[in-house]
């Protein structure tokens, strides 16, 4: 039989957040039951609770940066077992058939992924997510925590990490090389901190120098503020790499300027409105304009034993469930530093 379990809920785009039940599926053979003990809130949360993202079938149960224990296993369960420290991201399935996940690149499923939550699963039924007391997952999507990283620092790992790591690590950063992180927030913060632990030399550029002396502390070699015009004729030239981790739009073409020859700009932010570049802030450099989107479970899995191995978590705000909504509108606010974590021990 199902299981109930306790959850916190958007009721609609404009309602705030309630404190509800929803049913987990039976563990079937090749599944696992996590007891969910922190959920990361991640800004994709609100967007897509408020229907800022497209069309919603509500109520829905967002969060997908979960860590917990496992709880249960199924029949058929070889890879994790009761007691364990895991982790659940941004997808809970994929075609696995594709040619995207056959080389471990699921977040590119050519037949469309499934969601942690807003998406529907094999089963027929809407997935829900992190903000509740317990998941059911198939095993080969469920990650395994190192003991070097705690539950709480390591949810948001889940989402924001490897969204930082997967380019990062495809852009080869690292000794030698010079990368920038725009913006310092829930992800721009894991940019800097990862990105260090690579051996690259890391410039923070932010709107004001506000949070300078935070980017330093976390790993960052240089810090400009992007309000200051001389910013972009200081830094003409500079950098291998650049990750850009905000969803605002901006002048793209001045920061294209900012690339050395051969130098790539990586989006990981989602602005509202389409984003334009002239092709004369490509063409003279051989710069590149690409984007990025979370990972697949083999360099999820690789991001958190990084993490571990360089003592690396989440700067976090621990929240009781009864927060979330206050919490919500402080990420809106851009008011974190850098990243809420819900103790879904307080959701019921």
């Amino acid at each position: 039989m199902p299981t109930t379990v306790h959850a916190y809920a958007a009721p609609s785009a404009s309602e705030p957040l309630a404190p509800t039940t929803i049913e987990r599926r039976d563990v079937g053979p090749r599944e696992v039951l996590i007891e969910i003990k922190y959920a990361g809130i991640c800004h994709s949360d609100i967007h897509t609770a408020r229907g800022e993202w497209g069309q919603v079938t509500y109520p829905i149960v967002v969060g997908h940066e979960i860590a917990g224990i496992v709880a249960e296993v199924g029949s058929e369960v070889d890879k994790h077992a009761p007691g364990d420290r895991v982790g659940v991201g941004c997808l809970v399935d994929s075609c696995r058939e594709c040619e995207s996940c056959q080389q471990g690149l699921e977040q590119y499923c050519l037949n469309g992924n499934i969601g942690t939550y807003g998406g529907v699963g094999r089963d027929g039924l809407p997935t829900a997510g992190g903000y509740s007391t317990h998941i059911v997952v198939d095993q080969d999507f469920v990650l395994r925590i190192p003991e070097g990283v705690e539950l709480d620092v390591a949810a948001p790992l889940l989402c924001a990490g490897i969204t930082l790591y997967s380019p990062l690590n495809h852009w080869n950063a690292g000794p030698g090389k010079k990368v920038a992180v725009i913006g310092l927030g829930g992800l721009g913060h894991m940019g800097v901190k990862i990105a260090h632990a690579m051996g690259a030399e890391v410039t923070v550029l932010s709107q004001s120098l506000k949070k300078q002396e935070d980017g330093l502390r976390l790993g960052a070699d240089a810090y400009y503020a992007t309000s200051d015009p001389d910013t972009f004729e200081v830094l003409k030239g500079s950098f291998d790499l650049i990750v850009n981790t905000v969803s605002a739009n901006l002048d793209l073409d001045a920061y294209m300027g900012l690339l050395k020859v051969d130098g790539t700009l990586v989006e990981v932010g989602a602005p509202e409105h389409p984003m334009s570049v002239k092709a004369f802030s490509l063409l003279p450099g051989r710069r590149s304009l690409a984007g990025s989107s979370i990972g697949g479970i083999p360099e999820t899995q690789e991001m958190l034993d990084f993490c571990a191995e360089h003592g690396l978590g989440a700067e976090i705000e621990v929240i009781p469930a009864d927060k979330i909504n206050e919490a919500w509108d402080r990420v809106v606010g851009s008011d974190v530093r850098y990243r809420f974590v819900i103790d879904t021990a307080t959701l019921g």
